[in-house]
């Protein structure tokens, strides 16, 4: 198989465990982190252990023309891309009005902006493929406004919407769009958020990053439009969904509470 998957956020949880299940079904990588570390071990580890091609770039996605920086060392390589994951994702947590401003646009340019870009600058690539796969990596969040996450929450309603319409919009070509909303998930997410405060309640719902990865990965081969790993994680959607908006904020507000 001469195939390539490019994966965002690939040093760490979700992606890492992404790229070494893309990488035991025969796939060649190419890993995009801000960590070098992390990119080196597991660029070494991939290809010691499953005897496939990995690429890495370490890149702040956060930065201006990231994105464009990324699509040209790919295009650079010459090689194959039939996979798109854009999991590279950012939480700040606290009050809106609280919170360093720099830091809020730097998760919307990671959350939304770079994702954005990198769909608009592959989705060519793609098309040339017999068979190619969009994977954009939300968050149960979407479902709903999350006060003290409130930017981190809209990006990711932004994401899930952005991918049914491009869903829809690519439904005749070669390229399926599916989007993972995944629930807590035991990664370093949340101590980047500055979250440890709440670390005790997570721990009680937290997911292995290697589960979320392995059902995120099975849903996009069935091409399926969104995928919410763990059935406590789907019965919030559906709740988030079908309940009163003023009732799901006092909920997430005193779950989430600064």
């Amino acid at each position: 198989m001469d195939q390539y998957a490019l994966i965002t956020g690939a040093g760490k949880g979700i992606g890492r465990s992404m790229a070494i299940l893309l990488a035991q079904k025969g796939y060649n990588l190419l890993l995009v982190s801000r960590s070098e570390n992390d990119l080196i071990a597991l660029s070494a580890q991939i290809k010691t252990a499953y005897k496939v091609k990995a690429d890495h770039l370490t890149i702040d996605l956060s930065g201006a023309g990231a994105a464009l920086r990324v699509f040209n060392w790919a295009k650079s390589l010459n090689v194959p891309v039939s996979i798109l994951i854009n999991n590279a994702g950012l939480g700040v947590w606290g009050n809106f009005d609280e919170l360093d401003l720099t830091a809020q646009t730097a998760m919307m340019q990671v959350n939304m902006n770079a994702l954005t870009e990198l769909s608009y600058y592959f989705i060519p690539v793609l098309k040339s493929q017999q068979q190619a796969f969009i994977l954009n990596v939300s968050s149960t969040a979407a479902y709903q406004a999350v006060p003290t996450l409130a930017i981190y929450a809209a990006t990711k309603a932004f994401v899930l919407s952005f991918s049914r319409a491009l869903r829809y919009e690519l439904k005749d070509t070669s390229i399926a769009v599916s989007c993972l909303c995944p629930g807590p998930t035991d990664t370093s997410f949340a101590h980047r958020a500055g979250m440890d405060a709440l670390a005790d309640l997570a721990a009680k719902f937290n997911m292995k990053p290697e589960e979320v990865a392995a059902i995120g990965i099975k849903g996009m081969f069935n091409k399926k439009a969104e995928i919410v790993p763990g059935f406590l994680n789907k019965l919030s959607a559906v709740a988030a969904t079908h309940s009163p908006k003023s009732l799901i904020e006092r909920v997430t507000a005193g779950l989430y509470k600064h």
